[in-house]
């Protein structure tokens, strides 16, 4: 693991960020106020195994806590796991250099960053993708617990329809790093998607990997880009499919490979950030991404948690509040049907008022 040790700088914090964004189950961050208690406010931040430099989800969140912290006024102590076994020392060693709020990047770290929680109950937390409610009772665990969660499911809708709109080969492929909510949610929007492409259009475009039930789904077991994840891309270009998204991370970086060992004109769908800003190298092959607000929504829980605001109420990203979205075509505006991105205006619009029902583990 990596630790980047901070130090308070002396100042008046600002919350110039807390309106933006946080409009999902909480209320948005006040503006302004008396933040003098942010003179000793010690943000800090756990990755995954990913690490902040994966250019998708732990890099937006890293990249959130870093714009807060400036605001703030203070240097945040960052660690940067290498394995699942670091992640509960990883949060130990924050705890112990006098972390006031600790951001944990990612479910997979869920387990870890509760069981910190109950025994730290003056100790805030923020935990990025996870509902921080271990008992299935519909509420969050602890009070010095927030979940940031989305619902992209909306988002991977309308890149499902996306995609079977562009298919040339008429079978698209998704598949994720491990059965977890949080990347089956993406799989299942796309799958919805390009059901609702077929309706509308009579058409039969196929999808690959997701079958419905996570249990019989496609996943590579862990979000590292290796010979796993490479096979799984190339096993679904050897059936057919031209459109792949791959759901965990650096997983995509395989996808990548695969596609340039394969020679043929596959397009890739990416997740959490719009690739081609974040990664140039997929410029050629992107033909969007599905979009999370990770980076906004936790430079505003940062914060609101310095100005003394923090609560246990999820935030939860959607279209109508911008928390997940559509990144655009890209290099491949002009090879989309000209009426796609008004066919994808009128789709977000009825699954904002409720009359395209999109289905979730967050909207059952």
């Amino acid at each position: 693991m990596r630790i980047t040790r901070g130090r308070v700088i002396s100042g008046i914090a600002l919350v110039g960020t807390g309106a933006l964004l946080l409009a999902g189950c909480a209320a948005a961050p006040e503006e302004g106020g008396d933040d003098t208690a942010a003179v000793d406010f010690l943000p800090c931040m756990v990755s995954d195994a990913g690490g902040f430099d994966d250019k998708s989800f732990n890099q937006l969140g890293y990249e959130g806590l870093l714009e807060a912290a400036a605001e703030i006024g203070v240097e945040p102590i960052t660690v940067e796991s290498a394995s699942e076994t670091d992640y509960a020392p990883n949060i130990e060693s924050l705890l112990g250099q006098g972390c006031d709020l600790i951001v944990t990047v990612g479910f997979a770290l869920s387990a870890a960053t509760l069981e910190a929680a109950e025994a730290n109950p003056d100790v805030e937390f923020a935990l990025i993708d996870d509902a921080a409610d271990a008992d299935f009772d519909g509420a969050v665990d602890f009070d010095n617990t927030k979940p940031i969660i989305f619902d992209t499911a909306q988002a991977a809708f309308l890149a499902g329809y996306a995609a079977a709109s562009y298919t040339k080969t008429g079978t698209v492929a998704t598949w994720g790093g491990m059965n977890f909510p949080t990347v089956t949610i993406f799989m299942d929007g796309f799958a919805q998607g390009v059901t609702y492409y077929n309706e509308q259009n009579g058409k039969d475009v196929k999808v690959l990997g997701w079958t419905g039930d996570g249990e019989t789904s496609t996943f590579t077991g862990g979000f590292e880009a290796n010979d796993v994840a490479k096979t799984t891309a190339q096993n679904f270009i050897d059936q057919g499919a031209d459109i792949l998204l791959p759901v965990g991370g650096p997983i995509y970086q395989s996808a990548v490979a695969a596609i340039a060992d394969s020679g043929k004109e596959i397009a890739l769908v990416g997740v959490d950030a719009d690739l081609f800003e974040t990664d140039p190298s997929t410029a050629d092959i992107i033909l969007t991404s599905i979009l999370k607000g990770i980076k906004t929504a936790t430079a505003a829980v940062v914060s609101d948690a310095a100005a003394g605001n923090f609560s246990n109420e999820a935030y939860v990203g959607t279209l109508a509040n911008d928390g997940v979205g559509l990144a655009p075509f890209h290099n491949f505006e002009d090879l989309v049907s000209p009426d796609l991105s008004g066919q994808l205006d009128e789709i977000a619009a009825g699954i904002i008022d409720g009359s395209i029902p999109v289905t979730s583990y967050l909207n059952p």
